[in-house]
This record gives structure tokens, C-alpha cells and sequence, in this order.
């Protein structure tokens, strides 16, 4: 597939820079795959158009605060300068991150992060590891506790661009009260961005779901910084799709085994969910289940779980549009994503949502 297959025109008002308020007000499209009918609606609508048989399943994964920010010791004549970067993981008490920065970094060089308040840690550099640095903390704390009090809400570079370019500055409190679903699970803390559909859901909405009989299931798939990568291949099979890592309870397993219902749908709530159902072994197992996806998936894809999908609009030239491609046509899609920029809804993490039915 030619990565141009994957390109849009978006004019850039419609970047979402903070959510809905309240989140279900959100527009919503939906798309019928059978009929390639479009219909506007809103996220609160969603009882009324999922059926009791339905099974949604959503990725109940916590969003750390990863994002870094700080400067350089002053250290002779050099230092001093602006660091910012992103937590990817940890191997014990190190930590692996991308930073960027004026000139360039030496090995044993020390960075002060800080925090959106007074709080500051110190780390410094060991080796290269990639695109990244592995680095250590003067602190020996958990990495969780230590980006809590430096660390900022990874919000994609697109939402603080489009920020800078409107003059808006947000408390980063707000931010980390957006960026996160009302299902996320603080055991569940591991991605380093949040799975954006989710952020849809108020708890009045969850309720009136319940209420309306539509099953429920969480499953975790940690999120990398390399799902909202663009792909910079010329051909989308030569992309170097990152791995994430995911887990898979007994209690979810066994709804997922026991399936919809006669006249129900398996609705996965965003590609990350999508991605994980898809990665998951035949036949599912009984007991909890953890591994690592990455599962490119591009039109041509035969999908065996997932039969709705509730899913933001996603960056040109994505695998995020890729999946959303082959779920719901690429024709379709194309006709989708224009009507939905000829209707100006908002685009991205903060924005509106699409629903693709049956």
C-alpha cells in the first residue's frame, strides 16, 4: 500500500486543543459499512444505537505522565540549555526516553527535570539505546512516583502546536484530568498516551449503557509513542510497527468467550482495543493472559473479533488510519473523513468520534 493511500487535507482549526465538555457531547458519525450511509449524531447517543446484545470492550490501560521537560547543568562553559523529552519504559532503576535539545548530549552529562510546580529531578545520561537515552535518576523512587511529581500529561506534539499557534496556555492539572478515561485503571498505569476513544465516556453515559443492557469487558494494552508515529516508508508494508505490550484477565476473557449476544455486535472502544482482540491467540485462553503485539493492520485485513468500532479521527499518513482503512473500506473512509471536515468536527485526540456499524 502506497503511504499516499493514507493522506487527507485537514485545515488546521479543527485540531482539537481540550475535549468536550461534558465528553459524551462529543459529535459522533456514524458509518453503516452494508449501506455506506453517513448519520450525525453524539456520543450520548450511543444507548440508543448499540443493541443489549451488544459487547463493548474498552482498554482500561492509565496514562503516566511521561512527558518531560527541563535544562541542562550548567557544567563550565555549555549547559543551561532547554531539555524536553518522553518516559518510554524503565529497566530497573534506569529509564528509557527521547529527548531532544539544543547541541549535543554527552554521556554522564546530568539534566534537571521540572515538574509543573517546584518539584525537580535530577538524571543523567548513560548511554545512547536507539532513537532514545538510557538515563538514571539521582532518586531511587519508582519511576510512577517520580514522574508523578516531574512529570507532564504526554499530550501529542499536534495539541501543543496548535496551542502555541492560538496563544492557549492550560494548567497541565487540567490536562491530566482530560487525558484520562473514566475506566482507567491506576494498576493498569503503563502508556505513554491515552487511548483516545475512551475519553468519550462520562459515567452517566457508562450507566445508561448498563442500563440499556449492553455488556461490558476491559482489556489493557499499554500505549507506545509509537501508535501516533506517522509512517515515514514510501509503502506502508515496509514500516517498522512497534510492539506493545497488553494483558487479558480471566473476567474479560470469558466475556469475550461467551461473545455478543443472538443480535449483538463485539463494539471495541479505539484501535487500541481493536488491535490487542486481534492479536489474541484462537483459541482464547481460560486463564490471564499477557504479551506483546505488532500486528500491522492495513486494508487487505481479515478481522475476526471486532464488528463495530468506535474510534477518533486519526493523523494522514497514521497505522491508525491504516486500521481504520481496512475496517471500514477506504473508499469509505475517504468519504467519511471528508464529510466529516466538510461538517467541522474536531479532529484527534481531543476531538470528535466516528462509530462504523454494521
Amino acid at each position: 500500500m502506497n503511504i499516499d493511500e493514507l493522506e487527507y487535507d485537514l485545515p488546521p482549526e479543527l485540531i482539537a486543543t481540550r475535549p468536550a465538555e461534558p465528553r459524551c457531547s462529543a459529535r459522533m458519525l456514524v458509518v453503516r459499512r452494508d449501506s455506506g450511509k453517513l448519520e450525525h449524531a453524539h456520543v450520548r447517543d450511543l444507548p440508543d444505537l448499540l443493541h443489549p446484545d451488544d459487547l463493548l470492550v474498552r482498554n482500561n490501560t492509565a496514562v503516566l505522565a511521561a512527558r518531560l521537560v527541563g535544562r541542562r547543568a550548567i557544567e563550565g562553559n555549555r549547559g543551561g540549555g532547554r531539555v524536553e523529552g518522553l518516559y518510554l519504559e524503565s529497566f530497573g532503576s534506569d529509564w528509557l526516553v527521547l529527548l531532544t535539545q539544543s547541541g549535543k548530549l554527552q554521556i554522564g552529562e546530568q539534566l534537571h527535570l521540572e515538574g509543573p510546580g517546584s518539584e525537580q529531578v535530577v538524571i543523567r545520561i548513560l548511554e545512547r539505546r536507539g532513537k532514545g537515552w538510557l538515563v538514571r535518576p539521582e532518586d531511587a523512587a519508582p519511576a510512577e512516583a517520580l514522574l508523578h511529581a516531574v512529570g507532564r500529561t504526554p499530550l501529542p506534539p499536534y495539541i501543543l502546536r496548535a496551542r502555541d499557534a492560538r496563544g492557549e496556555t492550560l494548567a497541565d492539572e487540567l490536562d491530566r484530568a482530560w487525558y484520562r478515561t473514566r475506566f482507567a485503571d491506576p494498576t493498569r498505569c503503563g502508556s505513554v498516551a491515552a487511548p483516545t476513544a475512551g475519553l468519550h465516556f462520562s459515567d452517566d453515559l457508562l450507566r445508561r449503557l448498563r442500563d440499556r443492557g449492553v455488556g461490558e469487558a476491559s482489556v489493557t494494552l499499554h500505549v507506545g509513542e509509537g501508535t501516533f508515529r506517522p509512517v515515514s516508508a514510501s509503502r506502508l508494508e515496509d514500516h517498522d510497527m512497534h510492539a506493545e505490550a497488553w494483558h487479558v484477565d480471566e473476567v474479560a476473557l470469558a466475556a469475550l468467550r461467551s461473545g455478543p449476544g443472538s443480535q449483538g455486535n463485539l463494539v471495541a472502544v479505539g484501535t487500541t482495543t481493536t488491535r490487542l482482540l486481534e492479536s489474541l491467540p484462537d483459541p482464547l485462553p481460560i486463564e490471564a493472559a499477557s504479551g506483546e503485539t505488532d500486528l500491522l493492520i492495513a486494508p487487505g485485513f481479515q478481522f475476526r473479533r471486532v464488528e463495530s468500532l468506535l474510534t477518533n479521527f486519526h493523523l494522514p499518513r497514521s497505522t491508525l488510519l491504516a486500521l481504520v482503512g481496512a475496517f471500514m473500506g477506504m473508499e469509505l473512509m475517504r468519504e467519511a473523513y471528508a464529510e466529516a471536515v466538510a461538517s467541522r468536527y474536531r479532529f484527534y485526540s481531543y476531538g470528535d468520534a466516528m462509530l462504523v456499524m454494521r
